[in-house]
Parts: structure tokens; C-alpha cells; sequence
């Protein structure tokens, strides 16, 4: 009995959702094994290629008390030199769920560029209505953004 335990305690574990890994008490959301904000992702790919892209380890950056990811040199300068532009909005905490006053990882794999900015989803769900109308849930978003912000740890 005690196998059949730790063994559906391991498939469990496997089937997780890679944003179950991300800590949700950090003003910008990183998965707490690795470090890395956006699992890896470079932040500057979605605006460059339109698409999720890994970076790599040999081009890294801290910002914002998180390990970025690029795919090359220039796109880290970029994000140097504004990351306000590139990183997630929200601290890439999904926007339909700060709306309601909760903080949820986004995904991001599931991801819309809206007003020249980055926003990450948890749900596919979300990212759809959100595409539909985005100002809908950015007001209320961005009013409660602060005061959870400030609950954040940094």
C-alpha cells in the first residue's frame, strides 16, 4: 500500500503544470528551483519573432530580483536597457485573475502582446477573452496591481 502511495504521489507530480513549480509571492513570478523568470523564455522574442522562444544560459541577466533568459546578445541589451517595455506585465502574473484580486502564475506559452506589452496566462481560457477585449480586464487589473504588488515579497 505504502508503493501504491509513493508512487501515485510521483504521478502526480509528473503531471503537474510547469507553472505549478512558479512562486506566486514574488512581484515578478520565477520558478523557485531554478530561479528563472518565464521558465526560460526570452522576454524579448515574443516582440522580435512573435513567438515563445527559449534563451540560454549563456545569455543571462538579473533584473527585477530574477535570472532572465535570452536568445542572443542583442535581445539582452534590449531588455536592459527597457525592461519595463519587455517583462511581463503584472509581474507576469496572469491579468484576468489580478482583476478578481488573486494571484495566479502565468504561463508562458500562453501569451498576448496588447498596447506594446507582454502579458502571460494561466488558463488558455483567459488569454482568449482577454485577446477579445483587453482594457475589460487591464482597469481593474492595474487598480489592484499595487496593493498586491505590495504584499509581494521582493
Amino acid at each position: 500500500m505504502a508503493i501504491f502511495a509513493l508512487l501515485a504521489g510521483f504521478f502526480v507530480i509528473l503531471c503537474l503544470d510547469f507553472t505549478a513549480l512558479a512562486a506566486t509571492t514574488e512581484r515578478v513570478v520565477v520558478n523557485r528551483y531554478s530561479g528563472l523568470a518565464i521558465e526560460g523564455f526570452d522576454p524579448v522574442a515574443y516582440f522580435t519573432d512573435s513567438e515563445a522562444t527559449q534563451g540560454v544560459a549563456d545569455f543571462e541577466a538579473a533584473e527585477a530580483g530574477a535570472v532572465w533568459r535570452f536568445r542572443n546578445e542583442g535581445n539582452r541589451a534590449s531588455f536592459m536597457a527597457h525592461p519595463e517595455i519587455y517583462a511581463p506585465q503584472f509581474g507576469g502574473y496572469d491579468p484576468i485573475d489580478l482583476a478578481r484580486g488573486v494571484t495566479y502564475a502565468g504561463n508562458p506559452r500562453l501569451w498576448v502582446i496588447a498596447g506594446q506589452r507582454l502579458y502571460l496566462f494561466g488558463r488558455e481560457e483567459h488569454r482568449d477573452a482577454f485577446t477579445v477585449d483587453p482594457s475589460r480586464f487591464l482597469k481593474d487589473a492595474a487598480a489592484r496591481w499595487p496593493a498586491i504588488e505590495q504584499g509581494l515579497a521582493q
